[in-house]
């Protein structure tokens, strides 16, 4: 898997140790390196950060499902979800585990219901996957134009990290229709169309390996990683008629819930301890 290593964030530094913010600048940012005090809004990217991404997917997938048999409730529950923790996301100056957690799963799920709703109102899977992938290159596209890099080191002003999150949102709404498309509409099934998810998502680390832009690494990835999560988990919460294990999407993504609360403890945890050492954040 591609890693990146965290960058700094725009927030005012307080308590733990200084950071100086080398990253490169954009076209509309700073000309040199920044001496301001900095601290990151994104976590480090390693492999408990994917982990525990896979696993925001998976639960964002059956939370939808099952939010989805009161559609007006699940509905006001998505949005105010992700309004409230997305607020709490930009308000906060600098990295925190459990709000950036938040946010990832409210995003999930509100990707997941927009993703769904467009198909539910009869836009087929074959339509709706090319188009959330011209959105995705619309943002990235918009992105770079503005700013002069995609990399999540750069995340440390306002409109950057306004631009992270939408191609965050994007990428769950794409991987959204490209698993189910896979699922359904090619005939794949849940847990065959996880398989090849699987498969594909080494495919950018080995590309990266022979010489592929690590960013360009990075966000190929993390497009995949929805549609991994999401196959599995549907796998596990749709009945066996419908070629899953018939586990129930309540009980799957209570499931997902806990564990995901226990990797973002353990983020959490060092990120504390980083902060005790003097550390920069992770």
């Amino acid at each position: 898997m591609p890693m990146e290593h965290g960058g700094r964030g725009y927030g005012t530094a307080t308590g733990a140790g200084p950071v100086t913010d080398p990253g490169p600048a954009g076209p509309r940012g700073t000309t040199g390196p920044a001496t301001a005090q900095v601290w990151s809004k994104v976590p480090e990217v390693t492999v408990l950060f994917w982990v525990t991404k896979i696993l925001t997917t998976g639960m964002g997938e059956t939370t939808s499902d099952f939010l989805s048999k009161s559609p007006a409730l699940g509905g006001a529950i998505g949005l105010i979800g992700i309004v409230g923790f997305m607020w709490l996301q930009f308000r906060s100056t600098r990295y925190s585990p459990w709000t950036y957690w938040s946010a990832i799963v409210m995003v999930s799920v509100f990707g997941t219901m927009a993703a769904d709703i467009v198909h539910v109102v009869g836009i087929p899977y074959l339509v709706t996957t090319p188009v959330f992938i011209l959105v995705l290159a619309g943002v990235l596209i918009a992105w770079y134009r503005s700013e002069g890099t995609l990399s999540i080191h750069s995340i440390r002003t306002p409109r950057r990290e306004k631009f992270y999150w939408a191609t965050v949102l994007a990428t769950f709404a794409l991987g959204t229709a490209a698993g189910d498309l896979t699922a359904t509409t090619f005939h794949l099934g849940y847990f065959s169309s996880g398989v090849l998810f699987a498969v594909l998502i080494a495919v950018p680390a080995l590309a990266r390996l022979l010489g592929l832009n690590a960013v360009a690494a990075f966000w190929w990835a993390y497009v995949l990683t929805r549609p991994l999560g999401a196959s599995f988990a549907d796998w596990m919460g749709v009945s066996k008629d419908r070629g899953g294990l018939g586990w129930g999407t309540g009980p799957v993504s209570l499931a997902l819930t806990v564990l995901i609360a226990a990797l973002v403890a353990c983020l959490a945890a060092q990120h504390r301890r980083r902060a005790r050492a003097g550390l920069p954040p992770a």
